[in-house]
This record gives structure tokens, sequence and C-alpha cells, in this order.
């Protein structure tokens, strides 16, 4: 039986995607311009000196599993939980819809406007290049997407499901995700995808669908507050 491993963005950000990650020493980020997330080698010694070389004052991220004391220049913005779900189920079946379409970086905007109003989670306005992301729109205005991530072999994560408020209910979300996993799975790539713990609504559609808790971890927002 598959697991997430616990160093799975560690995983992502030095291997598969590490031309998207900056850092060195200890600790890796995404690049300006992608979602900001950063990464510890060793959670019991985060490597901030690292760090610290590699970012501006007022810099966010979001990063998972550190549940110490912050640092000096540092403030914890906020906490949480968050588990880490992996796929069980069969290949979601193939089903015409002319209405969904691919993201490209033409879209970039608007799906940042979009996971700003929704928050899926991190996401910066290059997000669209880590992997294959597909969309639905009203005319000219894109009201749900859902995409990828994480790449750590043979895990690829399903990341940035929203839909806008106005549209919720309707199914895309569900639709939108089982694109993106059945091309995972054609690929021989297992799904897998976060969520925050007190998310009771999108926890239990994703246990609906196949997902299974993995772990659960902590997930903060950390700020530099100096230089």
């Amino acid at each position: 039986m598959a697991e997430v491993p616990e160093d799975v963005i560690w995983r992502t950000m030095t291997g598969v995607q590490s031309h998207f990650a900056i850092g060195s020493g200890g600790v890796r980020r995404y690049a300006d311009g992608f979602s900001p997330i950063l990464v510890f080698a060793d959670v019991a010694n985060p490597d901030f000196d690292s760090l610290m070389a590699c970012c501006q004052p007022g810099d966010r991220f979001y990063c998972e599993r550190w549940s110490g004391s912050s640092p000096e220049g540092w403030s914890i913005e906020a906490e949480s939980t968050m588990f880490k779900m992996i796929y069980e189920g069969p290949i979601p079946e193939a089903t015409d819809d002319d209405d969904m379409v691919e993201l490209g970086p033409q879209h970039a905007q608007q799906a940042l406007d979009l996971a700003l109003l929704t928050n899926p989670g991190p996401f910066g306005l290059r997000t669209l290049e880590l992997g294959s992301y597909y969309g639905y729109f009203d005319d000219d205005r894109l009201i749900a997407m859902a995409g990828e991530r994480f790449d750590a072999p043979p895990l690829r994560e399903v990341s940035g499901v929203c839909t806008h408020p106005d549209y919720v209910g309707r199914g895309y979300a569900k639709r939108l995700m089982h694109r993106v996993m059945r091309e995972e799975m054609e690929r021989g790539q297992i799904p897998f995808l976060h969520v925050l713990s007190h998310n009771e609504v999108a926890h239990g559609m994703y246990l609906r669908m196949g997902f299974r808790d993995s772990l659960e971890t902590i997930v903060r927002i950390v700020k530099r507050v100096s230089a």
C-alpha cells in the first residue's frame, strides 16, 4: 500500500522540479512567481540561515512539518494542520466535455485571481507552469480549475482545485480533478493531494472520490520581518 512520504516536498524541489526552486543547504523554496512554499530538509533543525539568503523582508511562505519557535527575524502568522491524501481508486473514466479548457500562460492572471478569491492553497502567477491545468469558463470568465503541483515520482499532486462561489455545486471540481487524475494514472503516476484538516467539505469529497488519509501534518504561514 503506497503512502505519501513526509519529505514529498523536499523530494520535489530537489528532484524533478529543482529548476523551479531556489535555495541551498537545508532549505528550498519555489522561485518568485510560483506558489510561496518553502521546505526544510531537517525540520528539527530548520536552516533559516540559508533561507535568509533567498528571500526578502516581507516575504511570506507556507511551511509544513516544522513546529519549533520562530527565530529572530521571522514571525508565524498562521498555523493549522492538513491531511496528505493518496488515491486508491480506479482510473477515472474519460468523458466528452467540450467545455473544459486546458489553461496556459494567457490564463495566468485569471487563475491567480480565482485562487486569491477561493483560497485553495498557496498560488502564484507562474503556478500553472508546474503541471497541467484545466478550467471551465462562463463566457471569458474562469469559474473553476484544477491542476498539478508537486512531482515526486511516482507521486503527482492534484492541486489548485477551486470553484467561484457563484458556481459551487455543479460538479466542476470533480470533473476537473478526474481529468487531471486520469492523465496522471495513464502516465503511471499516483495522484495525491493536500487538504486542510478543518475543511470538512473538501475532505469528505476527496474521501468519496477514492482518496485516503496518508498522514496529517502541521502547516504554517511564516513571514520574514527583518533583514
